[in-house]
C-alpha cells in the first residue's frame, strides 16, 4: 500500500491532534499486519494435512475439470467467479453472490458457509478450525496449479 502525501497530511492538519494520528498509524500498521498474516497463513501450512481433509470434500468436489458431483469441481477455483461454471446448476445466491474465489474467500466460505453466502446449496456445517482451513486451501492450491 502507498500512502501519498496528500493522506499523510490530512491526518497532520490544522485540527488534528496526536490521538487521532496515533490512532490513524495504529489503523494502518493493523491493515499491513493483517495482509501478511493472511498471505503467510497459507504459505506456512501443511499440504499434506489439508490433502487428508479434502477426502471429506471430495465426497462432493472433484479436482478434475468438468467432473461435478454434488457441488461443482474445484478445478480452476482460484480467480474464478463464483457461481460461473455453465454446466453446474448453482443456487440463486451462489450466482448472485459476485464472490471472486481466493485463498481468503475460501477461508470464510469453508469456515461458515450458510453465514457466507446465506441460502446457498451447500450443506456443510464448516470447518472451525483456522489451521485446518488453511491447510486445505494450501493443498488446493498445492494440487491445482
Amino acid at each position: 500500500m502507498i500512502l501519498s502525501s496528500h493522506v499523510l497530511w490530512s491526518a497532520l492538519s490544522v485540527g488534528s491532534n496526536m490521538r487521532e494520528l496515533a490512532s490513524f498509524a495504529n489503523g494502518l500498521i493493523l491493515t499491513l499486519v493483517l495482509c501478511g498474516a493472511s498471505a503467510a497463513a497459507y504459505a506456512e501450512s501443511d499440504p499434506a494435512h489439508g490433502m487428508n481433509l479434502f477426502e471429506e470434500c471430495a465426497a462432493c468436489h472433484s479436482l478434475e475439470p468438468s467432473i461435478h458431483g454434488i457441488g461443482p469441481s474445484l478445478y480452476g477455483v482460484f480467480n474464478r467467479q463464483a457461481g460461473e461454471l455453465a454446466d453446474y446448476r448453482y443456487s440463486r445466491a451462489m450466482k448472485r453472490s459476485g464472490i471472486i474465489w481466493t485463498a481468503d474467500t475460501l477461508d470464510a466460505f469453508i469456515a461458515d458457509s450458510q453465514h457466507f453466502v446465506p441460502a446457498n446449496r451447500m450443506p456443510y456445517a464448516g470447518m472451525p478450525d483456522a489451521a485446518d482451513r488453511a491447510d486445505l486451501i494450501a493443498y488446493l492450491q498445492q494440487i491445482l496449479k
